[in-house]
């Protein structure tokens, strides 16, 4: 089969291309911005990308078109394949049906956490000798690849809520029919698609009701969104974690704390220890996710949380970029309000000495950020960093429809708003003393930030 994608360089359509390929299938691809790293990734696979969506396309002949999410009416080469009433699937049923159709997939959902968790659950299957398949939003350092196929019948997929396609408003993961599917966590988010978190449920219940009567949920016990998903009905085997009775995490020995070293509990009974190198009650919670979920095919706790030793988690998370002069560079994807809150908690549990500064510096740029749905949480969510330096693009698509300096006024002097890239490097070079940790958040390239730091470092260093 030679399918056309439609938005190929976005993380997930990339992906889908990469699996297409391996199926032994001919993929082309076009996109608006064709570019690395993306483009050459896909370009080494053997696959043929074309910039922009002209509706000239049509004469490649494929005998699918799989449409992305970033694809609206309005398109040329979309409106062409309407006009002419060529065959047209979206990327998540096409995976649905061509990928996952013969696996036990393990659906990896939640506002936060699920590239981790997915990361983390395929490496403990990984690791037991199941070989896996997956689909993550993002780069698993264990694999150093977003997307893989095997022969393995286990495929680990990271489920996004967000809709499917222009023609198709259901969340993405409602294609996938998991046998085993996690739940880490629920709050409002996608601002742009979502009236408020009641129709976020809806769709986590539509989830609910694909999982066969043999599957399993593993849901965080501690979220009362997901509770309530729960409570309109499931049909299936049921485990909690984070909860007395479920899954925990406790101390490892009387008197340790659990951050680097904690003992795995089921139903109060000690079944395993982790021993890593991730901070924060975050990741202590997916990695029991990731625990209870790999039990469901067979692997066992204790093995899995031996295994856990070895993950070395995602590109992105928590990542450090480089230091300079005694400054340490991070680069992490939060960009939600709880997100940025439990990323600058976990730098802080890494660093330990409270008087190492964290200097936090954020581009708000998710759909949900940008409509300004959660300006009013910033401050909270910043609230334990040293100083703060915020981003707003000052035109195009990424720009803010608010005032970001506002925004974030309550945090007094320690915060500081700028709408040139430039302008904002110099400043935190300027502030920056050795010992400080810098934290770069944003769900975007940030324009090359981090680098850019670096370089002022740099730069001053040698001045």
């Amino acid at each position: 089969m030679h399918i056309h994608i439609l938005g190929i360089c976005g993380t997930f359509m990339g992906g889908l291309a990469v699996l297409a390929r391996s199926a032994g299938h001919t993929v082309t691809g076009c996109d608006a911005g064709v570019y690395p790293p993306m483009s050459t990734q896909l370009e080494a696979q053997g696959i043929r990308l074309i910039e922009g969506y002209d509706a000239s396309q049509t004469g490649l002949n494929p005998d699918l078109y799989v449409i992305g999410n970033v694809v609206s009416r309005g398109n040329p080469l979309m409106e062409e394949i309407l006009n002419r009433g060529l065959p047209y699937t979206s990327g998540p049923q096409w995976l649905g049906e061509h990928v996952l159709r013969d696996k036990w997939v393990l659906a990896v959902a939640g506002t936060h956490g699920k590239t981790t968790t997915s990361s983390m659950l395929a490496w403990l299957l990984e690791d037991a000798g199941l070989n896996p398949g997956f689909l993550i939003g993002g780069v698993p350092l264990n694999f150093g690849i977003s997307a893989r196929l095997t022969d393995s019948s286990f495929f680990v997929i990271e489920a996004d809520e967000y809709d499917t396609a222009f023609f198709d408003k259901r969340s993405k993961f409602v294609h996938y029919r998991p046998r085993t599917a996690l739940l880490n966590n629920l709050e409002f988010d996608h601002a742009d698609i979502f009236p408020d978190l009641a129709a976020i449920e809806t769709q986590f219940h539509h989830l609910i009701r694909t999982i066969p009567g043999v599957g399993r949920v593993v849901s965080n016990g501690r979220s009362d969104a997901l509770e309530r998903v729960l409570t309109r009905g499931v049909w299936s085997d049921v485990e909690r974690f984070g909860v007395d009775g479920g899954w925990q995490a406790l101390p490892a020995e009387d008197g340790v704390a659990v951050d680097e070293r904690f003992a795995v509990y089921h139903n109060s009974e000690r079944v395993g220890v982790v021993d890593w190198q991730i901070q924060g009650e975050h990741n202590r919670l997916n990695a029991l996710a990731a625990i209870a979920a790999a039990r469901s095919v067979g692997v066992p706790p204790a093995q899995a949380a031996a295994s856990l030793a070895g993950f070395r988690n995602v590109k992105r998370r928590m990542e450090v970029r480089g230091s300079v002069d005694g400054v340490t560079v991070y680069d992490d994807f939060a960009h939600h309000p709880t997100a940025i809150e439990t990323t600058i908690a976990g730098l802080r549990t890494r660093v330990g000495n409270t008087n190492t500064r964290i200097l936090a510096v954020l581009e708000p740029r998710s759909n949900t950020m940008k409509l300004g749905v959660m300006k009013a949480q910033l401050p909270e969510s910043l609230a334990d960093a040293d100083l703060v330096f915020g981003y707003g693009a000052p035109g195009g698509k990424d720009a803010l429809g608010w005032d970001l300096a506002g925004a974030l006024a309550p945090l007094g002097e320690k915060a500081h708003a700028y709408h040139d890239l430039d302008t904002l490097v110099k400043a935190v070079a300027a502030a920056a003393r050795p010992g400080d940790q810098v934290l770069v958040m944003s769900n975007g390239g940030f324009g090359g930030v981090h680098q850019k730091l670096l370089d002022a470092l740099a730069a001053r260093s040698a001045t």
